[in-house]
């Protein structure tokens, strides 16, 4: 268990490509050998409905979900991944993890690498074994008819999940906390890489900070779109990844420190997480920690 602190940030992690450097859906199907089949089923269902068929399909060709798991055993995560996650619990973080990939694939993974315990919850398409043996994947958003789906009207959001509802629910959980122990949000952090990524960058706020790694989607929707009221700290590389990340986290730790040093209005003020990168896909690396605060703007904190 983290050391309590009350300067750390919450930091919420993607899956796919953010603490695995791959699509898990794609690294499972590629090694059971059913790449070709995985693509005819995309022709005419949607990617959530596809990979519960094709895990089906597995399974009725003699498949076992020890097959399964003996994959994502081989998938490839970072050891600067696996060093980040370990450093910001100590540091007093809470983790969750918000990915459209699955709950098999993501505890699989997590329990293989011994990190599964530093995570407090996970939000993520709901999946089981059922009595069978057959692995089954779920939405997390129902959306066949009749259900009414998540009715988010942003294009990025696939139709079984939409992350920024998701980061209301948890900002609001946030807030209220914060509300019944009478103290200043803390600030959240995402990380992300895809097209999903956008939505709940956009519902963090100011004092929040939002990770896209350089190069890739969520990339060009921030550069493109509407910018994120949060802070834009991208990384480009897993060691860029663990040094963005602890930086923000000792920046928000030591500011937490300053204002319990200060006079007794100043534990209501915040200081604005910084200026939105114009470019993500060309993402300038941040300035030492010391150097940047001594840039960036105070201002009055009102707390997806």
């Amino acid at each position: 268990m983290a050391a309590s602190n009350g300067g750390a940030p919450l930091v919420v992690f993607d899956f796919d490509k953010t603490i695995v450097d791959c699509d898990s859906d794609n690294w499972v199907v590629d090694a059971l050998g059913a790449t070709d089949r995985f693509d005819e089923l995309l022709r005419h269902l949607p990617w959530n409905h596809a990979i519960d068929a094709m895990m089906g399909e597995l399974h009725a060709g003699g498949r076992t979900a020890e097959d399964v798991r003996a994959c994502l055993r081989a998938a490839p995560l970072s050891p600067h991944v696996a060093a980040a996650i370990r450093s910001a619990h100590a540091r007093g973080c809470e983790l969750r993890v918000l990915s459209d990939a699955n709950a098999f694939f993501i505890d699989t993974v997590l329990a293989h690498h011994g990190l599964a315990g530093y995570f407090s919850g996970t939000d993520t398409n709901p999946a089981h074994v059922d009595a069978a043996g057959r692995l089954r994947i779920r939405p997390y958003h129902e959306f066949a008819a009749p259900a009414p789906g998540h009715g988010c009207a942003l294009p990025s959001c696939p139709p079984n999940m939409c992350k920024g509802k998701v980061m209301e629910r948890i900002l609001l959980q946030e807030e209220e906390a914060a509300a019944a122990a009478r103290r200043r949000r803390r600030a959240v952090v995402y990380l992300g890489d895809g097209r999903g990524d956008y939505c709940p960058s956009l519902k963090l706020r100011e004092g929040d900070y939002v990770m896209p790694r350089a190069g890739y989607p969520v990339c060009d929707l921030i550069a493109a779109g509407a910018p994120p009221a949060a802070a834009v700290r991208g990384w480009d590389g897993f060691e860029d990844l663990a040094r963005v990340l602890l930086g923000i986290v000792d920046d928000e730790i030591a500011r937490a420190v300053a204002e319990q040093g200060e006079a007794p209005a100043a534990a209501t003020t915040n200081v604005v997480g910084g200026a939105v990168v114009p470019d993500c896909r060309a993402l300038p690396l941040p300035l030492p920690a010391r150097q940047e605060a001594a840039l960036l703007p105070q201002a009055v904190r009102v707390p997806n």
